[in-house]
């Protein structure tokens, strides 16, 4: 596929791609919809007079996704191949209007991205065969490291959606209370051990759900708009403290990093890849013979303040156990509703070497193995005005799919007593 637009082979944003992002402009405070072409966004509140469907029309002139989202999967199509038509260098229809191109072509750099859409409710799984095995190993044994529901569903908790942000915005390194001393009583003050944790989530889409009645597998495929990168940090200390009996609390809620563009299924289908190998049968709500995993490049990068970045993890979302169809249908099976918008993350994504570990936690093992960077210093953990660039891509025969980057810096805690 070709576009009017150039772009590099190695672009995250080529015709195959067309994210879906919120963004203003210095010179236009108000936020609109936009697609991601190369380095540049087409602004569809411009161009949605180009559409036929008048559903279209008025969603792209909507300041979220949220919209867009609840129309379904044959809008999404339908929008999804007149946007590559539009963009295409064989279509004159905004090739040849120098003024419409003018009005509705805006260059990335000239962009701030916002949240791409209202997240209602966020849900946090913990879908990694590898990081649940880590983690057991760590604090319990080997030969306990998973629990035993681990393999008959998909374990999660619900996160704070109002703690969610879009890449770029700090983070504020939180306080609270930690036990140092095993046995003494808790004290308070800033975390520690604060973490990163490498994670990928679906937005939910389609007409929202009623209350009581469950989404089946065989239909959750049509709930998955997109797909964003997310880093999901962690304050280790005050997780440890806190997480019995009912989970984690304040050690997530200080802030939760996600990618501004999203990257439809669409443009993810090409890439997918056989589901993980479940060794033990899921009973028959969770069970899908089609795949629906990904070959999804993932990367993680320190910068330390003044520095240079330094690559602490690859990973790759195919080593995910539990698929977002399984997730979807077990978070649904109770009766509860869904809404366009909402959102489900995968949890930490660790491949099946020490290099693609998808937290400090797992990759300085608890502290005990530092992690060298390329200036010299050394993490075990995250230290004030470190950031934390999280990217993804999958890569095609002469194209890739990317999603460009999450990112995040920890500010020093504020002082509060």
């Amino acid at each position: 596929m070709k576009s009017f637009i150039s772009y590099p082979e190695n672009s995250d944003f080529p015709l195959e791609n067309l994210p879906y992002g919120v963004f203003s402009t210095s010179d236009n405070a108000t936020h609109r919809i936009g697609v991601a072409i190369g380095d540049q966004i087409l602004d569809l509140s411009a161009v949605s007079h180009l559409f036929q469907n008048a559903e279209l029309r008025r969603v792209f002139q909507q300041e979220t996704l949220n919209g867009f989202m609840a129309l379904g999967r044959p809008a999404w199509q339908e929008a999804r191949t007149r946007l590559q038509t539009l963009l295409s260098v064989d279509d004159p229809t905004l090739q040849e209007d120098s003024q419409l191109r003018a009005r509705s072509i805006v260059p990335q750099s000239e962009a701030t991205m916002h949240l791409p859409a209202h997240v209602g409710d966020y849900t946090d799984f913990y879908s990694s065969i590898h990081h649940a095995t880590n983690v057991g190993i760590m604090f319990r044994d080997k030969d306990n490291a998973l629990l035993p529901n681990w393999k008959h569903l998909p374990v999660a908790y619900h996160g704070r959606a109002s703690s969610v942000v879009v890449s770029g915005t700090p983070i504020r390194r939180p306080n609270g209370q930690t036990c140092p001393v095993e046995g003494a009583n808790p004290v308070f003050g800033p975390s520690r051990l604060m973490d990163f944790e490498l994670e990928v989530a679906f937005f939910v889409g389609g007409p929202p759900t009623k209350l009581g009645e469950p989404v089946p597998i065989s239909e959750a495929h049509e709930h998955i708009f997109g797909m964003v990168l997310m880093n999901d940090w962690s304050a280790r200390d005050i997780q440890k403290w806190e997480y019995v009996p009912l989970g984690p609390f304040l050690a997530k809620n200080v802030g939760t990093s996600i990618s501004p563009w999203v990257v439809t299924m669409e443009a993810l289908t090409p890439f997918i890849v056989d589901n993980y190998k479940q060794d033990v049968q899921p009973l028959p709500y969770l069970q899908h013979d089609d795949p629906y995993n990904f070959d999804m490049h993932l990367q993680v990068d320190i910068k330390p303040d003044k520095s240079v970045a330094s690559t602490v993890c690859r990973s790759n979302y195919k080593y995910l156990y539990w698929t977002a169809k399984q997730q979807l249908a077990h978070h649904t099976t109770s009766g509860c509703n869904i809404n366009p918008g909402d959102m489900m993350a995968s949890g930490t994504i660790s491949g099946e070497t020490t290099d693609s570990y998808g937290s400090m936690l797992e990759l300085s093992w608890k502290g005990t193995k530092p992690i060298r960077l390329l200036d010299g210093s050394t993490r075990k953990f995250l230290q004030d005005l470190d950031e934390v660039i999280i990217t993804g891509y999958c890569q095609g025969d002469d194209f890739r799919v990317g999603f460009g980057s999450c990112t995040g810096r920890i500010l020093p805690a504020l002082k509060l007593f």
